[in-house]
């Protein structure tokens, strides 16, 4: 039947096709995550032209080539009360005027959703140079107004109702599934959250990067690590953060004519070579229970990140030097170990154990500290995951390299895990 698109007897998995375009990743700039732009008299608009000034010096590109731009945000109307961010994209640089520009918001995921948009541009030969930008000012308003702006990202009110704290709820809720189907330990969650506080200490980007953390922080201490919700303890946790990052993408004509004007091999410039992008259900609970006989607690994650692999030609993790995934709490990241293929299902705790994703390891995850070191300004996260996706592969990511990087991997994920873009990251040759 014309349209159908099933492939696998109805449950929602579609079949991934090869790339037919490359998508050329020319640079980008992030801001400093540990900023409080609101304390410095700043504004949503300002963080947005830095940004978007940032990336054009970052990829030696002029304003006036860029030929679209695309925007991620989640909630810049409820923390700013600012919409149509498009329109302040185009105030970033007096040549955008008159540029397409577009916004894009799919909770945590906007930033792999604003990517997906721009490569489709790309790929279809729409334009040869496109700027996405991740925006979130987010340290404006008090804790608990920011917890409930965040909460819209869930199913409301079924989710949402009489919780304080939806997203340390429904991030428990995923180690409890965990630990239903193959049982987890929190010193192995302790350890992915080490990991990334110790990785931020190396980035000079990083929110965390000045934190001194001991090691009862990571205990199940009450005192130094407390619990705010179910099995989420507070270094479990993500930041809010204010931040913005921001990449430049070109197609194959594009990127040739820019190697040759700055004496760059194309070759070595970083091009997206693969990628996935599937949606759940909404709800966490009609998740779990849409795979409660199956291997894998998401298989909606699993699938976007296996249509990546399928895409990029790459045969499964064995392939990979590095990962950036959304460790949002240290469940996520537990989850994303075997979703990535590192281990079996539920054996995530196998790679914490062998160093295979520590710094040094086979596959080192997160080593600029992720979202629970290096801070979770939403909208950015997605574009930022690429971006030291791309500077890993030039060999340009500092005391965060890995040395001899060539091909990584990034997971963003939004709401509960309900919407996950995969991107496999290399060079041209």
């Amino acid at each position: 039947m014309v349209g159908a698109g099933r492939t696998d007897g109805g449950a929602g998995v579609r079949a991934a096709t090869r790339s037919t375009a490359p998508v050329f990743v020319l640079g980008g700039a992030q801001t400093d995550f540990a900023r409080h732009w609101t304390r410095e008299g700043l504004t949503l608009t300002d963080l947005m032209r830095d940004t978007a000034q940032g990336a054009l010096r970052g990829a030696r590109v002029d304003a006036s080539a860029i030929e679209v731009g695309h925007v991620a945000n989640f909630v810049a109307e409820l923390f700013c009360g600012q919409g149509h961010l498009g329109g302040l994209l185009v105030e970033a640089d007096r040549a955008f005027e008159g540029m397409p520009t577009s916004t894009h918001e799919a909770a945590c995921a906007a930033g792999g959703a604003a990517l997906m948009a721009a490569m489709a541009d790309i790929e279809s030969g729409r334009y040869d140079c496109a700027l996405v930008i991740g925006v979130e000012l987010m340290r404006n308003v008090k804790g608990d107004a920011a917890a409930h702006h965040l909460g819209a990202a869930a199913y409301v009110p079924r989710e949402t109702e009489g919780v304080p704290y939806p997203w340390p709820q429904l991030f428990s809720d995923l180690g409890d599934e965990y630990d239903r189907r193959y049982g987890i330990r929190h010193h192995h969650l302790a350890a992915l959250a080490q990991s990334n506080f110790a990785n931020a200490r190396r980035n000079p980007r990083a929110q965390t990067r000045a934190w001194v953390l001991a090691p009862e922080n990571f205990t199940e201490d009450q005192g130094a690590n407390p619990v705010v919700a179910g099995r989420i303890r507070k270094q479990d946790c993500s930041q809010i953060t204010d931040g913005g990052a921001a990449v430049v993408l070109a197609s194959a004509r594009f990127a040739a004519q820019w190697a040759r004007r700055e004496g760059e091999s194309l070759e070595a410039i970083p091009v997206i070579q693969g990628w996935g992008h599937r949606t759940g259900r909404m709800s966490f609970a009609d998740k779990i229970a849409a795979s409660r006989d199956q291997a894998y607690v998401l298989p909606h994650v699993r699938g976007a990140i296996t249509d990546a692999y399928a895409r990029a030609g790459v045969a499964g993790p064995a392939a990979l030097d590095a990962i950036e995934t959304h460790d949002c709490f240290t469940t996520t990241h537990y989850m994303a170990i075997d979703h990535f293929g590192l281990t079996a299902p539920g054996e995530s705790w196998k790679s914490i154990e062998d160093g295979v994703i520590q710094r040094g390891g086979r596959c080192p995850m997160n080593t600029g500290g992720g979202l629970t070191g290096g801070g979770h300004p939403i909208g950015a996260t997605g574009v930022r995951m690429v971006l030291d996706a791309a500077t890993q592969v030039r060999g340009a990511a500092g005391d965060c390299q890995v040395e001899g990087a060539r091909t990584v991997a990034t997971l963003n994920l939004g709401g509960s895990g309900t919407t996950a873009v995969c991107t496999i990251v290399g060079r041209a040759g």
